[in-house]
């Protein structure tokens, strides 16, 4: 997995400080939130021809990585 992260960048220079994919302006949570609301990885890689396979993944994993460091409070529901 660090393989990946070294696909994302953090630079106050860039995009106020958000991480971002290497190489380009794009935030990782943008990639993230796309794939949350449904686009496929071939139309967001259609969308934004810079981005490759690998780069979607560093996206995931760096997300994977955030909840490992902070809880973030989701409503509890009664499993049916």
């Amino acid at each position: 997995m660090n393989k990946l992260l070294e696909r994302i960048i953090i630079d106050p220079e860039i995009c106020g400080g958000k991480p971002c994919i290497k190489g380009t302006r794009i935030w990782v949570s943008l990639v993230l939130d796309f794939l949350a609301e449904g686009m496929t990885e071939a139309d967001l890689l259609a969308e934004y021809p810079q981005l490759a396979h690998e780069d979607v993944l560093a996206a995931i994993a760096y997300g994977a990585e955030l909840t490992r460091e902070r809880v973030i409070p989701v409503p509890i529901g009664r499993v049916a």
